[in-house]
C-alpha cells in the first residue's frame, strides 16, 4: 500500500526492494548499468509506495559535472603536456577535472571527440582547433550553450569568442632583431601549410619583422607534420640549395631540434654555419647539444589562464568574449649566438 502522511524517500524504496540507495538512484536515472531483474524490483517498489520522481529537481542538482573537456591537435608535442599540466593545476584547486583528447589535426575526428565529450556533459571545452576547422563547430557549441575557450589557435581570421594565446609576433620581432644584430641577412621561417591561425600568425609576425629590418622575407611552408623528423628533412633540403639561408626560425622546438640534427649530419655547426631558433622553449631546448635558442611561450601559464577563464564562464554565464594574449620572451643559447665571432665573406 502507498505510504501516507509523509514523503517517500529513496531509502524507503531501497528497503522495500532489498537494494542499496545508490542502486535506486541509478534506476530512476535510467542507467544501463542496472540488471533488468533489479530494475523490475525497484520499479515495483516505486508503484507500491507511490513514489514520484522529481526529474526537474534531479536535473537541477546535477546541472554541473565539474568536468572540462580539453582537445588539442598534437598530444605528442611537449608544449601541450606543459599546457595541460597548467590546466589541471587550476582545475584541481577548483575541485574540477579534465578529459583530454587529441584530434590529430583532423577536423572530422575533432568533431567526433567534441560530440563524445558533450555526451559526457562537460561544463566547458578548451579547444586548440585542428587545421581547417569549420566555424560550424563553434556555431554548434553556441547553440547548445557550452562555453568554449580557444587556446593557441582560433577558427577564422580573428577569435570570435574566448581565446587565450601567446604574443608570437613580439617574440618573432625579437628573434629577427637578434639575428640581424648577429649579421644575418638570409633568415628563413619554417612553418606549416598556412591552414591554421598559428601558421598565419607566425608568417605575419615574421614578415613584418623582416620588412622592418629591410630584409626580404623567406617563408618556407610545407605539408609535413610539425615534428622533429619534418625539421630534419626540410633542413636537409634547404641546406642543399646553392645559396641557403644562414638562419632558420622554426614553427616549434620539435622542428628546430630536427634542424639541429640535420646540421650535424652535414657537419655544420649551429650558430656558426647556420643559426636555429625554435618556438615554445620546451625543457629539451636547454638540454640539447648545442642548446637551442627559443621563443618562450610559457605553456603552463597558458593552460592556467585558459582554465581560469573557463571557470569564470561557468560562474558568470554570458560573459563577454575575453581575448588573453600572454607575453613571450626570447631565450638565447648556443644555436643562435655565435655568428659574429666567425670570419666569413660579407653576406
Amino acid at each position: 500500500m502507498p505510504q501516507s502522511g509523509k514523503s517517500v524517500t529513496l531509502k524507503d524504496l531501497a528497503a522495500h526492494a532489498g537494494v542499496s540507495r545508490s542502486t535506486v538512484s541509478l534506476v530512476l536515472q535510467e542507467s544501463p548499468l542496472v540488471a533488468d531483474s533489479t530494475r523490475t524490483r525497484v520499479m515495483a517498489a516505486v508503484e507500491a509506495l507511490g513514489y514520484v520522481y522529481n526529474r526537474g529537481a534531479a536535473t537541477l542538482r546535477s546541472a554541473r559535472t565539474a568536468t572540462l573537456g580539453v582537445v588539442v591537435h598534437d598530444i605528442a608535442n611537449p608544449f601541450f603536456g606543459a599546457m595541460v599540466a597548467g590546466i589541471d593545476d587550476t582545475l584541481q584547486n577548483a575541485d574540477h577535472v579534465s578529459f583530454l583528447a587529441s584530434s590529430g589535426d583532423d577536423p572530422a575526428r575533432q568533431a567526433r571527440l567534441v560530440t563524445r565529450l558533450r555526451e559526457q556533459r562537460i561544463d566547458a571545452l578548451l579547444l586548440c582547433p585542428a587545421e581547417n576547422t569549420s566555424s560550424s563547430l563553434l556555431d554548434t557549441l553556441d547553440r547548445c550553450g557550452l562555453p568554449c575557450i580557444e587556446v593557441m589557435r582560433h577558427v577564422g581570421e580573428t577569435p570570435r569568442g574566448h581565446y587565450v594565446g601567446a604574443d608570437i609576433r613580439a617574440g618573432l620581432a625579437r628573434a629577427v632583431s637578434h639575428l640581424v644584430e648577429q649579421g644575418h641577412h638570409r633568415i628563413a621561417l619554417l612553418t606549416g601549410a598556412g591552414h591554421s591561425s598559428a601558421d598565419r600568425e607566425r608568417m605575419a609576425g615574421y614578415q613584418q619583422a623582416m620588412e622592418t629590418a629591410g630584409l626580404v622575407p623567406d617563408i618556407r611552408t610545407g605539408r609535413h607534420d610539425l615534428t622533429r623528423r619534418a625539421g630534419l628533412e626540410r633542413t636537409l633540403e634547404i641546406m642543399a640549395e646553392p645559396v641557403p639561408p644562414t638562419a632558420l626560425i622554426c614553427h616549434n622546438d620539435l622542428m628546430a631540434l630536427g634542424a639541429l640534427l640535420a646540421l650535424a649530419r652535414l657537419n655544420l655547426t649551429p650558430g656558426l654555419d647556420c643559426a636555429v631558433i625554435g618556438i615554445d622553449d620546451s625543457d629539451e631546448a636547454a638540454l640539447s647539444e648545442p642548446a637551442l635558442s627559443s621563443i618562450a611561450t610559457h605553456p603552463h601559464a597558458i593552460g592556467r589562464a585558459a582554465a581560469e577563464l573557463a571557470l569564470q564562464c561557468l560562474d558568470h554565464p554570458g560573459l563577454e568574449p575575453q581575448h588573453l594574449v600572454l607575453e613571450t620572451s626570447l631565450h638565447l643559447r648556443a644555436s643562435a649566438d655565435h655568428f659574429l665571432h666567425r670570419s666569413r665573406e660579407p653576406l
